[in-house]
């Protein structure tokens, strides 16, 4: 049986200081930050995930964004390592945590650099966003852990976002999705719909044709709606403030061994 587990992990309360790239700082309000977590990781129990909480990394900003610490692959995980030195802190108590469920554990090597929001896996096809945080180093050293467990490894340039799921995610039938002014090759995804939304672009899949998504992003919903999905919508927009998305805030393990 699949398995229905998702790391959280507790904002820091140094939320406000975390990394912005791509958009200009604004004030983070940390107290209406919690209620959103709070109500993200309720959202992902309500349709029946385990929701497993990291212990805290209070001294990193960007801790509560935790898909970037690990990337899974079956029930193997690859340890992250930052292309944002700040962040490197981030990954021992994620290390401890997939370890502790069973995983198979590798980590990403200097000098190389990978960020888990640069990685997205279609079926047996993980797709690896090149840009700021990923080198390619890291991609080489994501095809050593996964392919030989039968994926398939293609890197894809990013360069207008700060990661490549800053731009795509995918939905149930494997269609990527993704608003066309931050996505650089549409074309390397065989299936590609553009959304009108930029936060529309981001969809966690909680099965049964459920789609987590931002609540900034109605129109997109109403577009997934009629496709015939059911859209979750959740309010993070002081995530958002940070370049964070719904499939930041958690790591979904989905194929762990029973």
């Amino acid at each position: 049986m699949p398995s229905r587990k998702a790391l959280v992990r507790r904002p820091s309360p140094r939320l406000a200081e975390g990394l912005v790239t791509h958009v200009e700082r604004e004030v983070v309000d940390l107290d209406r930050a919690l209620e959103q977590w709070e109500a993200y990781t309720q959202a992902l129990r309500a349709h029946g995930w385990e929701t497993i909480e990291v212990g805290p990394a209070d001294d990193c900003p960007d801790s509560v964004f935790v898909e970037d610490t690990v990337v899974m692959y079956r029930n193997v995980a690859l340890i992250a390592r930052s292309g944002a030195r700040s962040r490197r802190g981030e990954t021992p108590g994620v290390e401890e945590a997939v370890a502790s469920l069973g995983c198979s554990v590798n980590r990403v090597r200097e000098p190389g650099t990978l960020d888990g929001g640069d990685v997205l896996k279609v079926g047996e096809t993980v797709y690896v966003g090149r840009g700021g945080r990923t080198d390619a180093s890291g991609v080489r050293q994501v095809r050593a852990a996964f392919e030989p467990l039968g994926a398939r490894v293609v890197a894809v340039p990013v360069a207008r976002v700060l990661h490549l799921k800053s731009a795509v995610t995918a939905l149930p039938d494997g269609t990527v999705v993704g608003h066309v002014p931050n996505v650089d090759a549409p074309s390397l995804f065989p299936r590609f719909l553009p959304v009108p939304e930029e936060s529309g672009a981001h969809v966690v899949l909680l099965g049964g044709g459920r789609l987590l998504m931002a609540a900034s992003a109605p129109r997109t919903a109403e577009l997934f709606a009629d496709l015939g999905y059911e859209p979750v919508p959740v309010d993070i927009g002081e995530f958002e403030k940070l370049e964070g998305c719904v499939t930041c805030l958690s790591v979904r393990l989905r194929e762990l061994h029973a």
